[in-house]
């Protein structure tokens, strides 16, 4: 797998539309992309990826699944199919809602690569920097 770091687009329009529509309240997720971002990017997880390959997953979302999937007690494969089912996970993520997401085994083998390389605290610091 191979990581081309890509800056962090704006939530797609269609995605954004029926967010607010299906929470015209708001929701932990939708608050969170809102008024904090995105936490992570993919320049955060350079050192961990070679530049040849096939592509992978974007890293900063698989970081922030990872978040998600703590804080709701999910699976790997409930996680990944919070990805490909929920408006609020696809907005958070920044998705299209035709996204179909990805196997559930990406998100196994992105928790070894950060502990491989010695970056899975790098994640809480982040994280509790945010909130600090």
């Amino acid at each position: 797998m191979s990581l081309q770091p890509q800056p962090i687009g704006a939530v797609p329009e269609e995605t954004s539309r029926v967010a607010r529509a299906a929470f015209p309240k708001g929701n932990q997720y939708l608050t969170l992309r809102d008024e904090i971002g995105t936490l992570y990017s993919d320049f955060d997880f350079v050192a961990m990826y070679p530049t040849y390959g096939q592509p992978t997953v974007s890293p900063w979302r698989l970081a922030l699944i990872c978040v998600m999937q703590f804080i709701e007690d999910l699976t790997d494969r409930q996680a990944a199919e919070a990805v490909r089912s929920r408006i609020d996970w696809k907005y958070v993520l920044g998705l299209e809602l035709t996204d179909p997401g990805f196997d559930f085994s990406v998100l196994c083998e992105f928790r070894a690569r950060l502990v491989a390389g010695g970056a899975e605290q790098q994640l809480l610091d982040t994280l509790l920097q945010q909130f600090h």
